[in-house]
């Protein structure tokens, strides 16, 4: 068993639900950092599926990881009592279903530590396939940063780490934008903060159909719509500046299921399919 310092300097933080395929890579990825003073804590949301099993299994293994079983809350709530828990200095969240790059703690904890004046420091990142193969740098990547752009271009993507004194200082997560919570607390940081963009892929971010922006999508743009107005009258903007959304909406004719034609095509057959190593082979993908 590893042994772990009584206050680590970072916190990555990882709600869980009902993601057992993905969820040993995930945990891997933090495990393999070249950066070792960290605590993991796995907040489980109350899953029915392997998830809790295999977050304690891991557990028992390296007493950096901190297993919370919680009933079934929702993603902003169990985000923000995450936060919560963590004891780190540095704080950063690792979605369940994605993975961090080997260097991604090392690299985005030097920026804090030389940096004084910056709050958060935010990386590239790599899109992946649902079974995990890279698909090439995600589109946010090309985005410079930009307070102002940040009301309407959300190119804080991940990896983020934030000194957890700038987090508290906004108020930390809000619960009722849950859907674009890390959008909306980025917004806020922006306001009070520096803010880094660290331009190297650190972070695997994994498409599939189950992804929030992908189930969600009308409520996203309606909520992000209310985090840009009030982040508009925050900076006294809304007097000059109003807010214009367009809704854009993409149709697509699917093969039905049928007792002859047990799934539309094989690709998607092959990508529904859990292969644990297969999908555990992503994440020493060469930058």
């Amino acid at each position: 068993m590893v042994n772990s310092s009584n206050s680590p300097l970072v916190s990555v933080v990882m709600p869980v639900y009902n993601r057992d395929r993905y969820l040993a890579v995930a945990i891997e990825s933090v495990l393999i950092q070249t950066y070792t003073n960290f605590e993991l804590i796995v907040w489980d949301d109350g899953s029915s599926d392997r998830s809790l099993e295999i977050a304690n299994r891991y557990a028992q293994k390296d007493s950096r990881i901190r297993v919370i079983a919680a009933p079934h809350q929702g993603f902003a709530v169990s985000l923000k009592k995450a936060f919560a828990a963590a004891k780190g200095t540095y704080i950063g969240q690792l979605d369940s279903d994605d993975a961090l790059d080997f260097r991604a703690l090392e690299l985005t904890v030097q920026v804090l530590e030389s940096q004084s004046q910056v709050g958060m420091v935010y990386t590239n990142y790599w899109d992946l396939s649902p079974g995990g193969q890279v698909q090439g740098l995600g589109n946010r990547c090309q985005i410079p940063y930009s307070k102002d752009r940040l009301l309407i271009d959300f190119m804080i993507f991940h990896f983020r780490l934030m000194r957890r004194r700038v987090y508290e200082e906004v108020g930390g997560i809000r619960e009722a934008f849950d859907g674009i919570v890390d959008y909306d607390l980025c917004l806020r940081l922006s306001e009070i903060t520096e803010i880094c963009h660290l331009n190297q892929p650190l972070y695997y971010y994994r498409r599939h159909p189950n992804n929030i922006t992908s189930t969600q999508q009308l409520e996203v743009a309606l909520l992000s719509q209310r985090a840009i107005q009030e982040a508009l009258v925050r900076r006294g903007l809304s007097d000059r500046y109003q807010l214009r959304v367009e809704v854009q909406a993409r149709y697509f004719i699917d093969q039905k299921l049928t007792d002859a034609c047990a799934a539309p095509t094989t690709l998607q057959q092959s990508d529904s399919t859990p292969n644990e190593e297969r999908d555990r082979t992503f994440y020493s993908h060469a930058a």
